[in-house]
């Protein structure tokens, strides 16, 4: 595996930050590509298309996720879409109803992604997120995850090579909604998928998970050194299986994965910090909201230095209390 090479356009910069401060004071503020609320006190809609609520409860009142770039910005709608580019790097963001059919949603939603990046000059997906409505319902692989898989492949519309692979994130939200959720991070160059040799590759899982294996990547360094190690939803998961029944032991090994990422990641990039600290960014979905200040305080003891947002979201597999996602620079 090696980085891509240097492109001559200026190598693009991204800095997220957990800022404390009104919404309207964010969006004046130059150089914001884009910005997110959590739970119930942030705002559900705003008309710039920079913002996306994300609806899922939170742990106390949550700081905004501001994504901050150096060049200018612009932004708009787009056939649905809400966009914004700056330089070398673009988010979107589609919200469609979500009624029941994961798969036909979801197909729906990629395949125009597929044509948005098309018509881009940011063509190269980095990072994804996904929030759909109950993720684990249904038996077998009626279960809406592996029905979410399928869609997402379909909407694709081709095999896509491990090397092209965006790190991603799928969550359920506890409550319906009745809308599925994807946005995303987008870039004229594309990076390097990184995997966790703990893990077998989510790609490579066996048939006992579904007709079609999970598109993602465990993580993804983006073309510059510029901008943060994007680490996907990272869970209590070794080889292929679940591991650990207690909340106290999927976190332990997820943090056991969260350091072999970086560890992936530091061959490549070895000015990337060794550990998790100020540097990094967390986003945690706890599937039970009453285990949720147990899992901050633990997360307090074991990563105190480290900004993090709690949310109360289901994770893609029903014996998993827990999943992790952030960037790391």
């Amino acid at each position: 595996m090696s980085l891509p090479s240097a492109a001559s356009s200026p190598a693009p910069a991204l800095r997220v930050e957990y800022v404390d401060a009104p919404l309207a004071h964010v969006l004046a503020t130059p150089g914001l590509l884009a910005v997110f609320g959590f739970g119930d006190a942030a705002p559900t809609q705003h008309p710039d298309p920079r913002y996306r609520h994300i609806a899922l409860p939170a742990l106390g009142r949550p700081p905004l996720e501001c994504w901050w770039v150096e060049d200018a910005v612009h932004c708009g709608h787009d056939a649905g879409i809400a966009w914004s580019r700056a330089g070398t790097l673009s988010f979107g963001a589609l919200e469609l109803p979500d009624h029941g059919d994961a798969e036909a949603t979801t197909a729906t939603t990629y395949a125009r992604l597929q044509r948005w990046l098309a018509d881009s000059p940011h063509p190269h997906l980095l990072r994804v997120w996904n929030y759909l409505d109950a993720i684990t319902a249904g038996d077998g692989d009626a279960e809406r995850y592996r029905r979410f898989c399928v869609g997402r492949a379909r909407g694709i519309g081709r095999p896509q090579a491990p090397g092209e692979l965006p790190a991603a994130t799928a969550i359920g939200h506890p409550q319906p909604t009745g809308r599925m959720l994807v946005y995303w991070l987008a870039a004229s160059t594309p990076g390097t998928p990184l995997e966790n040799p703990r893990q077998v590759q989510a790609w490579r899982y066996p048939r006992q998970y579904g007709p079609q294996p999970p598109g993602f990547a465990r993580a993804l360094l983006p073309p510059s050194p510029a901008m943060p190690l994007l680490i996907s939803g990272t869970a209590a998961v070794v080889g292929h299986a679940s591991h650990g029944e207690s909340l106290r032991e999927q976190l332990n090994e997820i943090l056991t994965n969260l350091r072999s990422l970086l560890t992936a990641a530091r061959a490549l990039r070895p000015t990337l910090p060794a550990t998790p600290g100020p540097g990094s960014r967390l986003k945690v979905y706890v599937r039970d909201a009453e285990a949720m200040p147990t899992v901050d305080a633990w997360l307090q003891a074991h990563l105190p230095d480290v900004p993090r947002i709690v949310l109360h979201g289901h994770v893609c597999r029903r014996e998993l209390q827990v999943e992790i996602d952030g960037c790391h620079g």
